[in-house]
C-alpha cells in the first residue's frame, strides 16, 4: 500500500501476471482507455477495484464485502449485555469485532464518547459486553474480520441500562402551604436530572393532572431534596419524583416514587362580631380570596365561646358564619378552628364583652308602713345587683347591694317613711359594668289599723280554742278504747309478734295490726277489720297491688321534713315496699339462651308484656329481642322507651329500634366510661362521616357542648327512609347516685329542655343510662311530675314509681334517687309559687290601673 505501480496492456489482453515481491495488503484497479485520430486519450470514469491480502506463507485473502445482519442486544444485568448477529455462509472462518460506543455524556458541556471493542472467536455469532454503567445509553456496531481485513459495519443498535429508582422518599411539612421532599439516589448509575411532579385538583382550571413542578440536575450526592411552596391549605396532593437518563432523546429511566399528603389548614380570621337579642353573630374568612372549599379536605369549623360557660358549635365547611346563643353580661374568649383529618388551626382569639342585661319582671310586693319588697328575675350573667330607692321629690337615697345566688331575686328595703312614694331602680353589674337600670314606683302603707286585721285575729283565736277542745276529746276517747280492748278476751290473739299470713309479716306491718287492735272499739269489729287489713299487705298481695300516697303540694314541705326524720326512716319504709312490685311478672324472652348475651346486667331484664319487639326479616327465635320496655307517660301509654346502654353487639339493634319506633329524641344519662368502667358503648359516629350500623346509616350533623350536657343531631337512613334524631347526653350524673343538691336545678333545666324539644316530635322518647332503670327511672319520673304539677295541686311520687316498676323492674333503683325526686318536686313547687306571686302582682297592678 506504500507504493503504486502502473502496467499497460493491449486491448486484446484480458489477463495479467504480475510479480508480487513481498506479503502485504494490495489493491488492484483496472481502468479502460480509448483514443480516436488526433484526439486525446481518455480513461473510463469508473475503475474496477479489488483488495486482497498476501500472507507471509503465500495465502491469498480476498476483501470482505458483507456486513453482519440482525444485530440484537439483550440486557442481562445492570452491568452486562449480550450482542447477537447473523452472517452468510460465505463469511465462514471469519472473526468478529464488536464496537460499543457510550452515548452518555459524563459532563454536560463535553461531547466525549467512550468506545470499547470486543473481539469474538472465529465463526461466533454473539459476544458478551461487560462493565456497563446503569443509566447509560450505548450504541453497538458489529464488523466481520478476516486477517487484517475488516468488513463494512452493521447497522448500529442503541440500548440503555435502566438503573433502580430513587429510595426513601420522605415528606416534611413546613406549615399549611409548603413541604420539603427528600430522597436517596441509587449508589451505582449515571443520570441527567430529577423531575419532581405533583398531582392535585386545580380550582382555577377545575382539572386534576400531573404537572412538573421542578427539575434538579444530578449531583454526586446520594441525598437530594426540594422545597415545594405555594400549596393550597387543607388540600390533597400526590408528589412524584423520577430520574431522567442521558441520551437522545432523554427519557424517564425507571419507576418513579410517589407519596401523598394533605396540607394543614391555615388559621381563619374573625372579621365581624355582632350581638343582639341574646344572639352572637360571627363571621370569618379563610385564605385569600374566599376559596371554594368544596374540593378541599376541610371537615368543619369549630366555633368556641369560652366564658363562665363554654359553648361550642360545629359548622359545615362551606359556611363561614355562625350564630351562638349567649347570655348577656359575660366576657367570652371567641375563636374559630379549621378542622381537617390532618390537623387543625385556630384563629387569633377575640375577646368579646357583652353588656349585662337589666333585670326583668321587677315588681313590688309585701308593702308595709316602713318597708317594701322588690322582686325581679335575673337575665344572663350577673355578679351583683344595686338597688336604689329615692323618695319622690327629695334627695334622700337608700342603696342596697344584693349578691347573686339564684335566677330570681328578692330584696326588702326597710326604714322607709309610711304613706310615702319612692322611685326605685335595680341595676345589674357584671365584670364591673352596669346595665341599664330598671325602674319602678312604689308607695308604703299608711299607719291606720286595717279592720280586716282585727277580724282575722279573732278568727285565729277561735280556731286555736276549737283545736284544743278537739284534742282533749280525742284523749278521753282513746283511754276508753284502751280499756275496752283489755276486756276483749286477750286469749283470742295470743302473740302479735308471731302473726303470719303467707309467711311472717315484717315488724312495721305487725305494728299496724297492733294499732288496729288498740283503737277499734269492739272485739267483733276488730276481728272483722283485722282480717280485711292484713290481707292486702301480705306478700303475694303486695306484688299485684299498686302503692299510692298522694300529698297536697301546700303540705309538701312539712311532709318532706317528716319523712326525713330519724335518718330518712320513713323514706326507707316506702322504698322497701317498692322492692316487692313486679316480682311475679314474667320475663321469659330475656332468659332465652340466645338473648342472654344481649343483656348488660343479668339482674335487669325486660318484662315480656311491655318489652319492645323489633321487626326483623329473620324469623329465628330471639331476633326481635332488645332489652327495652315501654313506659307510660303523662300524655301517652307508650310515651317512653326505657332501655339499657347499648353493647357493641347490640348497637345495630338499638338504631333499628330508634328507626322502627319513629323516635326522634334519645336521652343518654351516662358517660361511656365512668370510674374506669365501661358503662355504655360509643354507639354513634366519632366524626361527621356517615357510619353504617347494620343496614342503617347514621350521620352526625352537629355537636354542641354545654357545662352539664352535650347536644348532638343525627340523621339516620335506611333504603329511602330518612329520619332526624336529637341526642341529649347529660354528663354530670353519677352512676347509682344523684346530682348534688346545688345541681338539682341543672337537671330540672335539662328535663324541661328535653320536654320543650319533644313538643313537635313523634314516637316515644328513648331514655337510657347504663342499666336503664336508675337514672332512667329518675329522669322519667321528673319529666312526668313536671307536667303533673303544672295542672294539679297534689303529687303521688310513691304511686308514680310503683306504676313505673310494674312496666320495668327496678325503675328508680336506689333510695337516694327516690329521695332526690322528692327534693326536685319541692324545688318545682317553689318555682310554681314564685310564678303565682308574680302573676298576682301583675294582676294587682293591672286592676289598679
Amino acid at each position: 500500500e506504500n507504493s503504486t505501480e502502473f502496467l499497460t496492456v493491449s486491448e486484446d489482453t484480458h489477463k495479467l501476471v504480475a510479480e508480487l515481491k513481498e506479503p502485504g495488503k494490495y489493491r488492484l484497479s483496472v481502468t479502460t482507455f480509448s483514443s480516436s485520430g488526433s484526439c486525446q486519450v481518455r480513461g473510463s470514469q469508473s475503475a474496477k477495484t479489488l483488495s486482497f491480502y498476501i500472507s507471509p506463507t503465500g495465502e491469498w485473502i480476498e476483501e470482505l464485502t458483507e456486513k453482519p445482519q440482525h444485530v440484537t442486544v439483550t440486557v442481562l444485568s445492570s452491568t452486562t449485555a449480550l450482542t447477537s448477529w447473523t452472517a452468510s455462509h460465505e463469511s465462514s472462518g471469519n472473526s468478529t469485532i464488536v464496537s460499543v460506543l457510550s452515548l452518555t455524556c459524563q459532563k454536560q458541556k463535553e461531547s466525549q464518547r467512550l468506545e470499547k471493542h470486543y473481539c469474538s472467536e472465529v465463526n461466533s455469532s454473539s459476544s458478551l459486553i461487560e462493565n456497563l454503567v446503569p443509566g447509560a445509553q450505548y450504541q453497538v456496531v458489529v464488523y466481520l474480520r478476516k486477517g487484517p481485513l475488516v468488513g463494512p459495519p452493521s447497522d448500529p443498535v442503541t440500548f440503555s441500562i435502566v438503573p433502580t429508582g430513587i429510595k426513601d422518599l420522605t415528606l416534611y411539612p413546613l406549615g399549611p402551604t409548603a413541604v420539603v421532599l427528600s430522597w436517596n439516589r441509587p449508589f451505582l448509575g449515571v443520570f441527567r436530572k430529577y423531575v419532581v411532579e405533583m398531582f392535585y385538583f386545580n380550582p382555577s382550571t377545575m382539572t386534576s393532572e400531573w404537572t412538573t413542578y421542578y427539575e434538579i440536575a444530578a449531583t454526586v450526592s446520594l441525598t437530594a431534596s426540594v422545597r415545594i411552596a405555594n400549596l393550597l391549605p387543607a388540600w390533597y396532593y400526590n408528589f412524584r419524583v423520577t430520574m431522567v437518563t442521558w441520551g437522545e432523546p432523554e427519557l424517564s429511566c425507571c419507576d418513579s416514587s410517589t407519596i401523598s399528603f394533605i396540607t394543614a389548614p391555615v388559621a381563619p380570621k374573625i372579621t365581624s362580631v355582632e350581638y343582639y337579642n341574646h344572639l352572637l353573630y360571627i363571621t370569618w374568612t379563610y385564605g385569600g380570596d374566599g376559596p371554594d372549599l368544596s374540593h378541599s379536605r376541610m371537615l368543619h369549623w369549630m366555633v368556641v365561646a369560652e366564658g363562665k360557660k363554654k359553648i361550642k358549635k360545629s359548622v359545615t365547611r362551606n359556611v363561614m358564619t355562625a350564630v351562638l346563643s349567649l347570655p348577656p353580661g359575660d366576657i367570652y374568649n371567641l375563636s374559630v378552628t379549621a378542622c381537617t383529618e390532618r390537623g387543625s388551626n385556630t384563629s387569633m382569639p377575640q375577646l368579646v364583652k357583652l353588656e349585662p342585661a337589666p333585670p326583668k319582671s321587677l315588681f313590688a310586693v309585701n308593702k308595709t308602713q316602713t318597708s317594701v319588697t322588690l322582686l325581679w328575675v335575673e337575665e344572663g350573667v350577673a355578679d351583683f345587683f344595686e338597688v336604689y330607692c329615692q323618695q319622690a321629690g327629695s334627695g334622700q337615697e337608700t342603696k342596697v347591694q344584693e349578691p347573686v345566688t339564684v335566677s330570681s331575686h328578692v330584696v326588702t328595703i326597710s326604714s322607709l317613711t309610711p304613706a310615702t312614694s319612692y322611685n326605685c331602680s335595680v341595676t345589674t353589674f357584671s365584670h364591673n359594668s352596669p346595665s341599664i337600670p330598671t325602674f319602678i314606683a312604689v308607695s308604703t302603707m299608711v299607719t291606720e289599723m286595717n279592720p280586716n286585721v282585727v277580724v282575722i285575729s279573732v278568727l285565729a283565736i277561735l280556731s286555736i280554742l276549737l283545736i284544743g277542745l278537739l284534742l282533749v276529746t280525742l284523749v278521753v276517747l282513746r283511754r276508753k278504747h284502751l280499756q275496752m280492748a283489755r276486756e276483749c278476751g286477750a286469749g283470742t290473739f295470743v302473740n302479735f309478734a308471731s302473726l303470719e299470713r303467707d309467711g311472717k309479716l315484717p315488724y312495721n306491718w305487725r305494728r299496724s295490726v297492733f294499732a288496729f287492735l288498740t283503737l277499734l272499739p269492739s272485739c267483733l269489729w276488730t276481728d272483722y277489720l283485722l282480717a280485711f287489713y292484713v290481707n292486702p299487705w301480705s306478700k303475694n298481695g303486695l306484688k299485684k297491688r299498686k302503692l299510692t300516697n298522694p300529698v297536697q303540694l301546700d303540705d309538701f314541705d312539712g311532709y318532706i321534713k317528716d319523712m326525713a326524720k330519724d335518718s330518712d326512716y320513713k323514706f326507707s319504709l316506702q322504698f322497701e315496699e317498692l322492692k316487692l312490685i313486679g316480682l311475679d311478672i314474667p320475663h321469659f324472652a330475656a332468659d332465652l339462651p340466645m338473648n342472654r348475651c344481649k343483656n348488660r346486667y343479668t339482674n335487669i331484664l325486660p318484662y315480656d308484656f311491655s318489652r319492645v319487639r323489633l321487626v326483623s326479616m329473620n324469623e329465628e327465635e330471639g331476633s326481635d329481642y332488645i332489652n327495652a320496655n315501654y313506659i307510660p307517660g303523662y300524655n301517652s301509654p307508650q310515651e317512653y322507651i326505657a332501655t339499657q346502654g347499648p353493647l357493641p353487639e347490640t348497637r345495630n339493634d338499638f338504631w333499628k329500634m330508634v328507626l322502627q319506633q319513629k323516635s326522634q329524641i334519645i336521652v343518654m344519662l351516662t358517660q361511656c366510661n365512668e370510674k374506669r368502667r365501661v358503662k355504655c358503648d360509643h354507639y354513634w359516629p366519632f366524626t361527621e362521616d356517615p357510619v353504617a350500623y347494620g343496614d342503617i346509616t347514621v350521620e352526625m350533623l352537629s355537636e354542641e357542648e354545654h357545662t352539664d350536657w352535650v347536644y348532638r343531631s343525627f340523621r339516620i337512613s335506611y333504603a329511602d327512609e330518612v329520619q332526624d334524631v336529637m341526642h341529649f347526653n347529660y354528663t354530670a350524673w353519677p352512676d347509682h347516685g344523684v346530682p348534688t343538691t346545688n345541681a338539682a336545678e341543672s337537671i330540672l333545666q335539662f328535663v324541661q329542655m328535653v320536654r320543650q324539644k319533644s313538643a313537635k316530635t313523634k314516637g316515644p322518647m328513648v331514655i337510657h343510662c347504663s342499666a336503664g332503670v336508675g337514672r332512667t327511672g329518675t329522669f322519667i319520673a321528673l319529666d312526668r311530675l313536671l307536667q303533673h304539677i303544672r295542672d294539679h295541686e297534689f303529687v303521688d311520687i310513691l304511686g308514680l314509681v310503683s306504676d313505673m316498676r310494674s312496666y320495668r323492674m327496678s325503675m328508680v333503683q336506689t333510695e337516694e334517687q327516690y329521695i332526690f325526686i322528692h327534693q326536685c318536686v319541692q324545688l318545682m313547687w317553689q318555682k310554681k309559687k314564685q310564678q303565682f306571686c308574680i302573676s298576682d302582682v301583675i294582676y294587682e297592678n293591672v286592676s289598679k290601673s
